[in-house]
C-alpha cells in the first residue's frame, strides 16, 4: 500500500512516516520490480513495526528521535560504551562489579602458591 493509506491505517500522517523513515525507524526498503512506480510500498510487516514504535513512544513518553537514538545505542558498540560511561559518571549506572577481577586475582594467587610448592619426588618403579 502507498504511504497515504499506511498513514491512515496507523492514525498518523504521511509526513510523520517519512520522518520516521529518515530516522531509521522503518524496516529497510525492499527492491521494487522495474515496472513498479518509484513510491515506497508498505506491507503488513512495515505497519506492525511502526505500530510498535508508536506504542513504545506513548508508553515511555519519548519522541521518535529519542527512540531512534535508543536503537543506535543498542546497535553501535562505540555509542553504547560512551553512553554507559556517561551513566556511570552521573551515577545512573553502577560501576561494573569487581567480581570478575576478584576471580582473576584469586586464580593468579592460586597459581603462584602452586608454583612455590616443591615438586613431588619421582616415583620409583
Amino acid at each position: 500500500m502507498r504511504i497515504s493509506e499506511a498513514a491512515r491505517r496507523l492514525g498518523t500522517s504521511p509526513r510523520m512516516l517519512r520522518y520516521r523513515d529518515s530516522l531509521g525507524l522503518l524496516p529497510g526498503l525492499r527492491p521494487l520490480p522495474a515496472s513498479a512506480a518509484p513510491h515506497r510500498q508498505f506491507g503488513d510487516h512495515d505497519l506492525g513495526a511502526v505500530a510498535l514504535a508508536l506504542a513504545i513512544e506513548r508508553r515511555y513518553d519519548v519522541t521518535p528521535a529519542a527512540l531512534a537514538f535508543g536503537l543506535r545505542v543498542l546497535t553501535e558498540p562505540g555509542v553504547r560504551a560512551e553512553v554507559a560511561e556517561l551513566g556511570r559518571r552521573i551515577g545512573r549506572i553502577q560501576p561494573p562489579a569487581a567480581r570478575a577481577l576478584d576471580f582473576e586475582q584469586e586464580r593468579a594467587l592460586r597459581l603462584l602458591r602452586m608454583s612455590r610448592r616443591p615438586y613431588p619426588p619421582p616415583r620409583s618403579r
